[in-house]
């Protein structure tokens, strides 16, 4: 038996918070909003709100050094994904995309070649505006790791 399943989110940037507070309503599953700045969260007692320091990555390092197996990571932040990732949590995107062995290698090759790009001034450009796919692809994917945890064990007290 292990310990009960916590949901953190990076949430200065994510576009999918109140679909995070639904799920885990659903699943009865405690809620961490990690931001830089106040943030309003619902008065629910499964929801905590912590504001961290305004530095880079604050909120960042703030939860790679909190989650653990049964943790699920809410973030577009390849590098905290790769961080919880090996703390082995489950690390989503906001867009659904799961951060897993077979795609974490390549997911931080293309961030940094981008990254280069964009210091180079070759990409102007930002990511593609948010669509409704991606929150239903989200949605599915928060979904299928809630319980794919619960049946390896996770999400039952200790």
């Amino acid at each position: 038996m292990s310990g009960p399943i916590q949901i953190y989110v990076d949430a200065d940037a994510c576009p999918v918070k109140n679909e995070v507070y639904r799920v885990a309503a659903r699943h009865a599953l405690k809620v961490t909003v990690v931001s830089n700045s106040p943030i309003a969260v619902p008065r629910d007692p499964l929801v905590e709100r912590v504001v961290v320091g305004a530095g880079m990555d604050e909120a960042d390092d703030w939860i790679a050094t909190r989650v653990g197996p049964g943790d699920i990571v809410i973030t577009a932040d390849v590098p905290l994904a790769s961080r919880c990732f090996k703390a082995q949590a489950v690390a989503i995107a906001p867009n659904g995309k799961v951060f897993d062995d077979s795609s974490m290698g390549m997911t931080l090759a293309t961030r940094n070649l981008l990254h280069e790009l964009r210091s180079a001034g070759e990409i102007t450009g930002g990511p593609k505006p948010y669509s409704p796919r991606d929150r239903s692809q989200f949605l599915s994917a928060l979904d299928l790791a809630v319980v794919r945890l619960k049946r390896a064990g996770f999400g039952q007290e200790i």
